[in-house]
């Protein structure tokens, strides 16, 4: 066999999953308003944001696959909260990627 190419397969399909989380105009809709109103219910989300329940939960998931909300049980309900520090890594990151990339001669 060549020689190892050198890609961690594991954190590029991470990193695959994190883009593809902050790349969904729903998702981003719902990761403002949990901003917005920091630790909220499903049931809020959906509510007031004219969503089906069904269609809210499956795009949590991948917000919460991607480290992008984290969740509190309190009661019979789960609150959402902003993983701020998850965001900020992830934009920090893109935008130093796009500066890189900017900045190199084709």
């Amino acid at each position: 066999m060549g020689k190892s190419s050198g890609i961690d397969v594991g954190k590029v399909r991470v990193s695959a999953d994190l883009l593809r989380a902050l790349a969904h105009p729903l998702r981003l809709q719902i990761l403002s308003y949990i901003d917005k109103y920091k630790n909220v219910s499903v049931k809020q989300i959906y509510k007031d944001l004219d969503l089906a329940q069904s269609i809210t939960s499956q795009h949590l998931q991948i917000l919460r696959r991607a480290g992008l909300v984290s969740t509190r049980r309190q009661g019979k309900f789960i609150k959402y909260s902003v993983a701020y520090d998850k965001v900020n890594d992830a934009v920090e990151a893109i935008q130093k990627y796009i500066s890189k990339e900017a900045s190199s001669p084709d």
